[in-house]
Formats: C-alpha cells, structure tokens, sequence
C-alpha cells in the first residue's frame, strides 16, 4: 500500500511524506484532499520529510508551502529524498545579498 504524500501548494516540486518510506516505495501525492499519481521513492524517506516531485537542477528553488524552501545544490530526479544533503537554506542569510 503506498504512502501518502501531501503537497501544499499546486506550485510546490515537493511534497510532505506523512508515513516513513522504504527506499523503492511506493508514494501518492495529494493536493487538496485528492488522490493524484504514484512514485517510487528513489531513497528511504524519514517521517515528514519531503520527496521530489518536479526535477530541479542545480540552483533552482525548492518549493513549499508556494515558497522557496531552499535551493538545490544538485540536480535533484523526482523520487528524491529532500533534506540538507541536496538543498541549502536561502533564508537569513547575509552571504547571499
């Protein structure tokens, strides 16, 4: 059975797992309480972590929320696990005026 996946926003290239995931598990986003599509997780995904759901290159925005969560510091395939490895804050930071 897959685990859900909730996205937050229709923009959004990421989505919320809301059950840990197995790596080559089985992930159904949902948007507004609806069912949509299935993918596989490329990586184990901890508990309210995210997985990719739009392929991102390297210097593109992680989005949340309908906001930039982060941007990729590589390309990032959909069915990835995004967390700290793969994508740098954006926010509050001085280095980046």
């Amino acid at each position: 059975m897959p685990v859900t996946a909730m996205i937050i926003e229709e923009r959004d290239n990421v989505a919320t797992c809301l059950e840990k995931v197995a790596k080559g598990g089985s992930v159904r986003l949902m948007l507004n309480g609806k069912m949509g599509k299935t993918l596989k997780a490329n990586q184990a995904i901890p508990y309210i972590h995210k997985i990719c759901i739009k392929p991102l290159k390297k210097g593109e925005h992680c989005m949340k929320y309908g906001l930039s969560i982060g941007v990729a510091s590589k390309d990032i395939k959909v069915g990835d696990y995004i967390h700290v490895h793969n994508i740098e804050s954006a926010r509050g930071r001085g280095d980046l005026a």
